[in-house]
């Protein structure tokens, strides 16, 4: 996956969440790309936090 292919929004906040941070980088890299098309999906950067954690719960 290209970096330009992840919201920034979305590595942001993985990089403020060290917890959410480890468990998505141990997903596969279909995984991976499921949960940052979802990510594509957020419009507000609190809608975009809301996602992260609650992804990585």
């Amino acid at each position: 996956m290209r970096n330009e292919d992840i919201p920034i929004g979305f590595t942001m906040e993985l990089a403020q969440h060290e917890n959410a941070l480890s468990a998505f980088s141990s997903l596969t890299n279909e995984q991976q790309r499921q949960v940052i098309d979802e990510a594509k999906n957020m419009k507000t950067r609190q809608e975009m936090r809301n996602y992260v954690e609650n992804q990585f719960k």
